[in-house]
């Protein structure tokens, strides 16, 4: 493998070629153009989904643009968060601060929507002008009488992955504040899951079909109330491990909440996520009601999935996408439909999550961390691909090369996750791939 910068040369593998271990969890190279997004951005994608709450943003109002309805987040009730609100930050607040913006901005804004919470995202310029943040909002908090929080993302401090900590952290500090919500027995928390395209409603049916609560989602459809009382829910279940893991971490160390990692991709890591849970339970009740319901779903998703394996095979495909649990679903489900994964790689995975990912890729199969355009373009070239999975970032890789490309990416508006989500998963990769549109390709 040639053409990448030699300070990444542990960061990249070719599976049965290079002996070594791939690294994970390095900061980017300077000059490397990484495909990483900020610090802000990453509290800011975890948080937004949070519906009942308001979400202002301390900074130059850039900052509010390019995270604006950021991810596919659907609620079911109130659409407060879609709204991107901003102090604006200008020169003159460069100069003699912003604090009396922030102040003015929480005041109105509190009044005018009475949100259930507050969430004040600090942003690069505040790190540098030094705006006490957490001093406004425990004033506001105090005033208006609901939670205030201060998110401080400030740049510099790292990447989107140190912003998902941050957020966390956020969160962190609204759990364990209420004891008014009615809880089973047998309820969970279910982590890392942002209702994309409304996946969470798909989940939240199976899991009533076999008797368990979701007392909160955090934060897909999130309610404030419901976060509150997270801390009495038997079982944190973790989708999004980037994202969560340390959140769940928290919780097992503060409340004793044990959690498991699942993905909800895939027809395999659906049905073991429904089987994990049951087993925790430990009631042979719950366990046959899962059972039944993997049975039923896959009685009519095998046949309908048969099709598309038949006219796929064969066909080649490169992924690169947020979070390495979700890769490692993605190749589990494309090989489900004939489809070959020749690239994988991830932003934010480490040692231990490379390990799995290339555990189950085929050997020639080149993985790779914290990747970019120059790099991608030249793995797709090398490998042939037919297909590119990825974000909004890669897209206009996947279109210059002349090659289909599926959006796996957080503001996404189909569901991709469950049994349903399989079904259009292999319609989507089988549409893209066989467009006629393809032929025309110089």
């Amino acid at each position: 493998m040639t053409g990448f910068l030699k300070d990444r040369e542990g960061q990249i593998l070719t599976k049965g070629v290079d002996p070594r271990s791939l690294v994970g969890g390095k900061p980017s190279l300077a000059g490397s153009v990484s495909q990483r997004a900020c610090v802000f951005c990453g509290s800011r994608v975890v948080l937004y989904p949070i519906a009942d709450a308001l979400h202002l943003v301390h900074g130059p109002i850039g900052c509010a643009a390019y995270t604006w309805d950021i991810r596919g987040a659907m609620s079911s009730g109130p659409e407060l968060h879609r709204s991107s609100f901003s102090t604006d930050l200008r020169e003159k607040h460069v100069i003699f601060g912003g604090e009396k913006q922030l102040y003015q901005a929480l005041d109105e804004l509190i009044d005018k929507y009475q949100p259930k919470a507050a969430f004040v995202y600090s942003t690069c310029i505040v790190g540098v002008i030094g705006d006490d943040v957490q001093s406004v909002c425990k004033r506001m908090e105090a005033k208006k009488g609901i939670p205030v929080i201060a998110v401080m993302a400030e740049g510099f401090q790292g990447s989107k992955k140190d912003g998902y900590r941050i957020a966390c952290d956020a969160i962190a500090g609204l759990i364990g504040t209420d004891d008014s919500k009615d809880v089973s027995p047998v309820s969970i928390n279910i982590l890392g899951d942002f209702n994309l395209a409304g996946e969470l409603w798909m989940l939240a049916g199976y899991y009533k079909r076999m008797g368990v609560q979701i007392l909160a989602s955090i934060t897909g459809d999130g309610r404030v109330q419901d976060i509150r009382n997270a801390h009495r829910a038997s079982l944190n279940v973790v989708q999004c491990s980037g994202s969560m893991i340390y959140l769940a971490k928290t919780m097992k160390e503060r409340f004793g909440i044990p959690f498991i990692k699942v993905s909800y991709f895939g027809i395999e890591d659906m049905s073991d996520a429904l089987y994990e849970v049951a087993k925790f339970f430990t009631d042979e009740e719950i366990m046959d009601k899962a059972r039944e319901l993997v049975k039923s779903e896959l009685t009519t998703l095998l046949p309908a999935l048969e099709p598309y394996r038949i006219a796929l095979k064969g066909k080649k495909a490169a992924i690169y996408v947020g979070g390495a649990f979700k890769a490692i679903s993605l190749v589990k489900a494309l090989r489900l439909i004939g489809v070959k994964t020749v690239i994988a790689g991830t932003q934010t995975g480490n040692a231990e999550d490379y390990t799995l990912l290339e555990a189950i890729c085929d050997d020639g199969c080149i993985l790779v961390d914290d990747s970019n355009p120059v790099e991608l373009s030249e793995f797709v070239k090398q490998t042939g691909a037919d297909l590119f999975i990825g974000g909004v970032k890669e897209r206009p890789i996947a279109y210059k090369l002349g090659i289909g490309f599926c959006d796996h990416n957080h503001e996404r508006k189909l569901a991709l996750a469950g049994y349903e989500g399989m079904l259009n998963f292999a319609r989507e990769v089988y549409e893209t791939v066989t467009s006629p549109v393809w032929r025309l390709k110089r």
